[in-house]
């Protein structure tokens, strides 16, 4: 048996090593204005060691997932989808009307109602889209799941 906890967390700076360690982008600097809703942390075993994290934002009213991450050996076990799902609840709970974000697996968001925003018509909030590596090495997609 996997003995695997999720919590909220109120450390946030902790979850931003795991999130670099598991690929994703995060800038030293902040130039858009952030402010955490929620941050829920997955763990595994005595030790505690953290598997999968996801922080819950809002930036310019909009509520964003500014960051989601599962180590690949526990992908299997739809710790991403229960993440998901406790981040609808909570935007829902707050009035929120759907969430943001950039990913990099938009196979993954797809599954779960998530749709392709033109870069375009998606509202520039996320530091990738300025990024010089957009769109060169880097090709994620910023997406919404709207809750109609």
């Amino acid at each position: 048996m996997i003995n695997i906890v999720m919590s909220e967390t109120k450390d946030y700076e902790k979850l931003v090593p795991f999130f670099i360690e598991n690929e994703l982008e995060f800038s030293e600097e902040e130039p858009v204005p952030t402010d955490l809703v929620k941050c829920w942390q997955v763990t595994h075993g005595k030790d505690e060691h953290l598997v999968a994290a996801l922080v819950l934002a809002k930036r310019e009213g909009e509520f964003i997932i500014d960051g989601i991450a599962v180590e690949k050996i526990y992908r299997k076990l739809k710790i991403g989808k229960i993440l998901l799902d406790k981040a609808v609840e909570e935007t829902l709970s707050q009035g929120g009307s759907g969430i943001y974000l950039v990913a990099r697996a938009p196979e993954f968001f797809r599954k779960y109602g998530f749709k392709t925003v033109p870069r375009e018509e998606a509202p520039n909030f996320f530091e990738c889209l300025t990024c010089p590596q957009y769109g060169k090495t880097c090709h994620p997609e910023v997406m919404k799941l709207d809750f109609e």
